[in-house]
């Protein structure tokens, strides 16, 4: 049995694409820190540009975290924020290519903390991030929005532009708690602005399964959400921070380490239930 409670089982390499587009976008949030948003966002892109897909990571978060965990420092080049507010138009001009082949980054950097300043008196407010991204989806197979820690006007843009929405959890109980609030936000972003908004998975992170809180935390949600939580639980290892300080995904910096493979494995996953092409 898997740390689910339910069989292992190994998914499928998927097949390589014979075309690419339009991309489905999905959404890591969580409105607690430290819960592996970015960590995913940068691995799970990764892994599925290794299997063939073109992916798109958007940087969403003022902190810039997913910007450095791929080696993006933006001072002098346009970035999510830019977009947002429009002083630059094309999508195309914030794209930066990472050194992981077929996965490409718009960053971010801590101007993005005056967006929702600035957007609180737009026209259909949140939706401005759908209308950047409808601008280049047509050349990816998936864009990955890395959120902030927060349910603010940046996260309710970043759940109306998507199709998708993947929550990291901590196996911890503080987490726990906060993703009753968290499935609320998106059944009124549903309910109001996105109806075609769908809860692809909840991703159960540093999970240790030497201690019985990590356990019975990861029992409690499977007995909530049932099939909605992935098969794949991501464990805890410093080898994360690791490769964080070396800018590097998981799979390049330690392809062999089990981080590597668990990723890996997400990304079959998400293969598997159509959550990507």
């Amino acid at each position: 049995m898997g740390p689910t409670g339910r069989p292992l089982r190994e998914f499928p390499v998927p097949a390589p694409l014979t075309s690419h587009g339009p991309a489905r976008i999905i959404a890591l949030c969580n409105q607690k820190g430290g819960v592996g948003k970015t960590t995913t966002s940068v691995n799970v892109g990764a892994a599925l540009a290794e299997y063939g897909r073109r992916v798109l990571a958007v940087d969403f978060d003022p902190q810039g975290a997913l910007s450095a965990g791929l080696g993006v420092v933006p001072h002098d080049t346009p970035t999510i924020y830019d977009l947002l507010l429009g002083t630059v138009k094309d999508p195309s001009e914030a794209i930066v290519s990472t050194s992981v082949p077929g996965l490409d980054i718009i960053p971010a950097n801590i101007d993005l903390s005056a967006a929702e300043v600035h957007l609180i008196n737009e026209v259909a407010r949140e939706s401005i991030l759908a209308r950047v991204l409808r601008k280049v989806s047509d050349r990816y197979d998936v864009i990955l929005i890395d959120c902030q820690p927060s349910l603010g006007l940046l996260t309710v843009n970043a759940l109306t532009a998507s199709h998708g929405v993947l929550i990291p959890l901590e196996c911890e109980y503080f987490a726990l708690r906060g993703v009753a609030l968290l499935v609320e936000t998106i059944e009124k972003v549903t309910d109001r602005l996105n109806p075609a908004l769908t809860l692809d998975g909840i991703l159960a992170t540093m999970y240790d399964p030497r201690t019985l809180h990590s356990r019975e935390v990861l029992e409690r949600v499977v007995e909530t959400f049932g099939d909605k939580v992935f098969e794949t639980v991501i464990g805890r290892t410093v080898k994360f921070p690791d490769a964080t300080v070396a800018a590097r995904p998981i799979t390049q910096f330690a392809p062999e380490h089990q981080a590597a493979k668990s990723y890996q494995q997400l990304a079959r996953e998400l293969v598997f239930r159509g959550a990507v092409a």
